[in-house]
């Protein structure tokens, strides 16, 4: 089978079976599901606890393999043992805790640590580690000890040690859910600035937030692809979205809730679903507000306050 040269990832007919010590109770986590992802793509995964997200982005990795069905990456089949080296080069992890990912006492020691055992030469592994670390911001901490830095500044460092591996694709699995907000936004800043400079990029998160900044959200649910869109299309079905657990953002509800209230649908022409963008949602209240006579400064000031 020959696919499109921009696809980087495809997905045909997956399924996955957890095994389990009663045959009979079956653990399908993820159940038949076909997806392609572009190169050059920013595409979040969203769904709630055991919808079967965490599983997708194993099996894109070639760290699960397919009970049935097939996941070709760069056209290599994650089930070929003798790609499975070339396939986890054309797609980095980037994990929850990054803890897990450190393994030395001295950044730019972890982020050279994995170029060093695929055998790369000392200047190029130089190379390769300060262009990781200015990428993702952390020049100034290459001497220092990974376990004094931050939340947010550790998965910098584990970020730029998949980067110096030099992948076509990273996964981010849930890799803000262990930090503060501040944290959150830094990931989120990589994350962005990564896809911009044309990295393939799939998150896996459950802030709404993040996923409202991708270009396509896949919404798993009891292991299959309940929607599949751009963020407004996805965030235009409030009610959908919660009948599998999930809301919408903030920005999102604030401006669905105008919309719903009797005295905002009479005068004003209509208001957009799925709104995610905040100037938008300026664009829109001040719309509004002015169908009433409100001036900007008195819009702009009951927005802010919601």
């Amino acid at each position: 089978m020959v696919y499109p040269e921009n696809d980087i990832i495809v997905m045909k007919n997956v399924s996955y079976e957890y095994p389990t010590d009663d045959p009979s109770k079956r653990h399908m986590a993820v159940s038949d599901i076909s997806l392609e992802i572009k190169r050059g793509s920013f595409v979040a995964v969203l769904g709630h606890n055991g919808s079967g997200k965490s599983t997708l982005a194993k099996l894109i990795n070639g760290i699960l393999v397919p009970t049935s069905g097939t996941v070709t990456v760069n056209g290599m089949d994650t089930a070929d043992d003798d790609r499975l080296f070339d396939i986890r080069k054309s797609v980095g992890m980037v994990f929850q805790n990054p803890d897990n990912q450190l393994v030395a006492t001295i950044v730019e020691e972890d982020v050279a640590f994995a170029p060093e055992n695929l055998g790369i030469s000392p200047p190029e592994i130089r190379k390769r580690v300060d262009a990781a670390l200015e990428t993702v911001g952390m020049t100034e901490y290459a001497r220092h000890a990974p376990h004094m830095l931050s939340g947010g500044q550790k998965q910098r460092v584990a970020i730029a040690g998949i980067l110096a591996m030099e992948p076509e694709c990273i996964v981010f699995d849930e890799s803000t859910a262990m930090l503060d907000p501040s944290g959150r936004a830094e990931i989120m800043k990589t994350i962005k600035k990564l896809n911009e400079n044309g990295m393939t990029t799939v998150m896996i998160t459950h802030y709404m937030e993040e996923a409202a900044q991708a270009e396509r959200i896949i919404v798993m649910n009891d292991g299959k692809i309940a929607m599949d869109g751009d963020p407004r299309s996805v965030f235009s079905r409030p009610n959908d979205l919660e009948k599998m657990g999930l809301d919408v953002p903030q920005i999102t509800e604030f401006v669905n809730r105008l919309a719903s209230d009797p005295f905002v649908s009479y005068v004003s022409h209509g208001i957009p679903g799925g709104v995610t963008d905040i100037n938008e949602a300026f664009s829109t209240v001040e719309g509004i507000f002015r169908e009433c006579g409100v001036t900007r400064g008195a819009a702009d000031t009951e927005l802010r306050e919601q």
